[in-house]
């Protein structure tokens, strides 16, 4: 359903500090990228939403929305422990550190983080096992 999910930045330099080392650990591939904007994909795979960092086309300030999230579904626990690491070290601020919570699913584990511009991030697992030690 969705195509791609673009968030905007105030200094595109910075951003690509911080989304660079992020989408490695979320095993995403550049696909685009020129002097206003940059994108991040699975190579060779249109099915699968892009996610773009840009700086505002109307050239207004970028701004973070109030309730605005984009949500990366991982399928382990690890690699969200891995991308909310990779958000700490590159300028993100915590939001929410890794771990399950049961009030949206027993086995839902998410880590939250803003990026340096106040985006908001979510790292999501939806089929974490709740037995195991590395979801507490």
């Amino acid at each position: 359903m969705i195509g791609y999910a673009m968030l905007g930045t105030a200094d595109l330099a910075r951003a690509l500090r911080f989304y660079e080392p992020l989408m490695q650990a979320l095993d995403m591939q550049p696909c685009w990228r020129d002097e206003r904007s940059v994108s991040w994909g699975r190579e060779n795979d249109k099915r699968v939403p892009r996610f773009f960092i840009g700086l505002p086309f109307d050239g207004r300030p970028a701004s973070a929305g109030n309730g605005t999230m984009i949500a990366f579904q991982l399928p382990t626990t690890g690699q969200v422990d891995r991308a909310y690491a990779a958000a700490m070290a590159h300028g993100g601020s915590d939001e929410g550190a890794p771990g399950l919570r049961p009030q949206y699913g027993p086995t839902f584990y998410v880590a939250y983080v803003r990026d340096p511009d106040g985006n908001k991030l979510a790292f999501a697992c939806y089929d974490a096992d709740p037995a195991r030690q590395e979801n507490r």
